[in-house]
């Protein structure tokens, strides 16, 4: 039974360019969708509401929290299915299911959901102070904390250079391996104070430790190297004519995505002078949205939404 609390988190998500994605989508009513991403099921409960009783959504996330809120779902509505698990398992959990070949769309909606943020226990937050933990999956792999205590300088410089696009990572790693010799780091609060000390030139409406703690919780979370995974397998789940539909909130997600699509809206790799026509490259995607925005409206009502962009694409042959 969920908390009060909880209960008015579920409520006032507000899941990210909800029509939009809809839209994107193009559901058929008695088709197999998958939400890779449940977070606490704005969008699920929008595409359960489009389909018919013959239709099915397949729901996937790490946070064992945003899966007992599923699972409930599920036990008010048998069209859902749902396990805790990464999308970079997506593939086998379609084969366990026996959809591959057969989804209809896709949905990924990438990143830290509203109520991880403002769980001051889980430790995403540099705004709110609770444990440095950062995981999605609170129950298995290795804190923010055990890793920043432990890691190498050079490590944790690396880590928020190609993670956080940190200007000044250096400065900051250095900063983050001295203070831990006088006192373990173990909330977040400890970090966001050193990162600010730390960082010489503040960015205006940008707190000093937004880039830093973006760049340890994607690495924490392996968030890219699964992103990566799961949109290879995605398109082998996909049903020809079904849809891929991604959310990302930074530039590095969206790079991922992006590239993906293009390189498979080309097809095969050919030298650049042979007489090879287009058709016979095979491409396998091709873009329906380019690039979408949130509208200001919706960023008005939800500044998280922001940084925001949609990308959804179609699977136009087999593999």
């Amino acid at each position: 039974m969920m908390h009060a609390l909880e209960y008015q988190m579920v409520i006032e998500h507000h899941p990210v360019m909800l029509q939009e994605v809809l839209q994107g989508l193009n559901i058929d009513p008695a088709g197999i969708y998958i939400d890779a991403t449940f977070g606490r099921g704005g969008h699920a409960r929008a595409i359960l509401e489009t389909l018919n009783q013959q239709g099915r959504l397949l729901v996937l996330d790490k946070d064992p929290e945003a899966i007992r809120v599923a699972e409930e779902l599920s036990q008010q509505d048998d069209r859902l299915i749902s396990y805790q698990s990464s999308f970079s398992h997506l593939q086998t959990l379609c084969e366990k299911e026996g959809i591959v070949g057969r989804v209809k769309g896709i949905l990924m909606d990438l990143g830290v959901s509203s109520p991880q943020l403002d769980t001051a226990e889980r430790g995403f937050s540099f705004r709110l102070n609770g444990p440095l933990d950062m995981r999605m999956d609170p129950t298995c792999g290795v804190s923010a904390a055990e890793w920043l205590n432990e890691a190498e300088e050079q490590e944790i410089a690396w880590v928020l250079k190609s993670y956080g696009e940190e200007k000044f990572y250096r400065r900051i790693a250095r900063a983050i391996v001295v203070a831990r010799t006088v006192l373990p780091l173990e909330t977040t609060q400890q970090l966001a104070e050193i990162i600010a000390k730390a960082n010489p030139a503040w960015e205006k409406h940008k707190h000093p430790a937004t880039r830093c703690f973006q760049a340890i919780r994607i690495w924490i979370n392996r968030e890219l190297e699964d992103l990566t995974g799961a949109l290879d397998q995605a398109l082998a789940v996909l049903a020809v004519g079904g849809r891929l539909a991604v959310i990302s909130f930074h530039s590095l997600e969206d790079r991922i995505v992006k590239r993906f699509i293009q390189k498979h809206e080309k097809g095969d790799e050919y030298p650049r002078d042979l007489p090879i026509m287009a058709r016979e490259l095979h491409p396998k995607l091709q873009r329906v949205v380019r690039q979408m925005k949130p509208s200001l409206v919706e960023i008005e009502q939800n500044s998280r939404a922001r940084s925001a962009v949609l990308r959804v694409a179609e699977k136009i042959g087999d593999l």
